[in-house]
């Protein structure tokens, strides 16, 4: 069911894309497209290529809101979360030579900050 439904989207979106193309250009202002002849032209012309621009638009909607429908009933949600189930603690799995840094001290008393270092050389002066 989901393989017929994804072939006729992308056939309505094929062909929306090729009904939009023919459609006459109104930005004349660039001088190009929508330039004299055409391959159809007059009133109805445009007329037919409108309607049917706007009935592919809603069969290409309801397609892609029945795909999204479809996959949302038919896969299970799952987490990255939860599939990892145990932290990996290194040398086992895919990685072998991984190695998880340790956790960060308790907050209990903060640490004292670091005393600041003294340049080596001179400094240039630096504008700010």
């Amino acid at each position: 069911m989901t393989t017929v439904l994804l072939v006729i989207h992308i056939m309505i979106a094929l062909a929306l894309i090729a009904v939009v193309l023919l459609q006459r250009s109104e930005g004349g202002a660039l001088g190009i497209g929508g330039g004299g002849g055409g391959f159809m032209t007059g009133r109805s012309a445009g007329n037919a290529l409108t309607k049917t621009t706007a009935v592919l638009a809603a069969a290409f909607f309801a397609t892609s809101l029945s795909l999204t429908l479809i996959a949302r009933n038919t896969s299970t949600p799952t987490s990255i979360f939860n599939q990892a189930g145990t932290p990996v603690q290194g040398g086992g799995g895919s990685l072998p030579g991984l190695v998880l840094p340790s956790a960060p001290p308790a907050p209990g008393a903060p640490a004292a900050p670091a005393a600041p270092v003294a340049p080596a050389a001179p400094q240039v002066p630096q504008s700010k």
